[in-house]
């Protein structure tokens, strides 16, 4: 059992430092955000190796998302957490050995309706984490819901989701209603920005989100709108619109892989304000593609930072190769839920829908009890930052 940990003190730098380029010339810098180094941990908290007691014969879940494509570390980071936590159940219960099929569907949704298929055909699988892309779960819900197929997404955000009446889909995190509006809060509230410039791509997702932070920004983002596609690399005319306008910030509605050379192509320019991106922003590749232009950077995301809780961080480094990534705990936490159902004796899909639905305990990140819709009924938000070439953890941010 992991113990709690208490949250260290936070260590602030200096006064806030000045955007040269801003229309309030107020704004908090980046590098002035507070540091939180650990994060506290339930002490009751669900583990995938339980009592080392349980039996079972032919139990199979699956990792159903991208392991290749532009953006296939957030969905690796997922699967890293999902074979952690079957390799930890198998080692403490020689009884009861659950085997993890991998799906890649390349974060497309075009494809992933295809690989969905062949998941929910395989009758031994019992449950599916995944898919992590709001565009793909919102493509695959329905052939889900026909094979009665529980799925739970560990990063797919779109609010909408839970609107189609499916009863196999649960989200591990909080939806982008609730990032939304805690996006824009920070922005205004920590970062003290006055004006803002809100850029989304083209995916399910961006789309989602821009519009939800956009209802809670209000006129401070009204006279700075732009949108860019998926692919897409060259933002001159965006970066143009966006020195014009001035802002204190720039908030992108979108992946690392359009994120990342949106930033640097603004700071070429000669940007000086925050650039933020959300949950599909922060990841380590984002600071790879964008080179020195993410030392501006600040994320969102209704993830918790796994690398701050010591055990899993350990176990997942000496797995992966490297430190947890975003949403790495919640599919550590989603498989967990499914293994613990396979020990408690599910052995078909609508018990394994039926355990789901009505589960209530503590993971690693946090509380998991849904409404009727698929939506936890309770979700935070937490801040982050790059230093020194690496995303820090700034605390919760609502």
């Amino acid at each position: 059992m992991i113990t709690a940990v208490a949250i260290a003190s936070l260590v602030i730098g200096g006064c806030a430092a000045k955007n040269n380029s801003s229309s309030s010339g107020g704004t908090t810098n980046a590098a002035d955000l507070p540091v939180v180094s650990q994060v506290p941990v339930p002490a009751d908290a669900v583990l995938p190796a339980g009592d080392g007691k349980a039996s079972c014969s032919g139990a199979t879940i699956a990792y159903a998302g991208a392991e290749t494509g532009a953006n296939a570390q957030l969905g690796l980071n997922i699967v890293n957490g999902v074979q952690l936590a079957v390799n930890q159940h198998n080692q403490a219960n020689p009884n009861c050995q659950v085997t993890l099929k991998k799906f890649d569907t390349e974060g497309d949704p075009t494809k992933a309706t295809g690989i969905v298929t062949q998941v929910t055909n395989e009758a031994d699988i019992l449950g599916v984490v995944g898919l992590p892309f709001s565009g793909e779960s919102k493509a695959t819900g329905g052939i889900f819901q026909t094979a009665g197929l529980v799925h739970i997404t560990p990063s797919a955000t779109n609010p909408t989701l839970t609107q189609n009446g499916w009863t196999t889909f649960f989200r591990a995190l909080g939806n982008d209603a609730v990032q939304g509006p805690a996006a824009a809060k920070f922005i205004t509230n920590q970062l003290h920005a006055n004006k803002v410039c809100v850029v989304q791509d083209d995916s399910d997702y961006g789309i989602g989100l821009a519009n939800a932070i956009n209802g809670v920004l209000g006129d401070k983002a009204s006279g700075c709108q732009d949108k860019v596609t998926t692919g897409q690399r060259d933002f001159s005319a965006t970066v143009t619109k966006i020195n014009n306008a001035k802002p204190d910030a720039v908030f992108y509605s979108g992946y690392y892989a359009e994120g990342a050379p949106l930033d640097q192509q603004l700071l070429n320019a000669g940007f000086k304000g925050t650039f933020v991106g959300p949950d599909g922003v922060k990841d380590d590749k984002f600071i790879q593609q964008a080179g020195s232009a993410s030392s501006n950077a600040v994320f969102t995301c209704p993830c918790v930072p796994g690398e701050l809780v010591p055990q899993f961080a350990q176990a997942y480094q000496a797995l992966a190769g490297s430190a947890p990534g975003t949403y790495s705990l919640e599919g550590y936490d989603s498989a967990t839920i499914m293994l613990r159902a396979i020990d408690s004796g599910i052995k078909d899909r609508a018990s394994m829908v039926n355990y789901v639905k009505n589960y209530n305990a503590d993971g690693l990140s946090k509380r998991f009890q849904w409404d009727g819709t698929g939506e936890l009924k309770t979700s935070t938000v937490y801040g982050y930052k790059v230093q020194n070439g690496k995303i820090v953890y700034i605390g919760t941010i609502s």
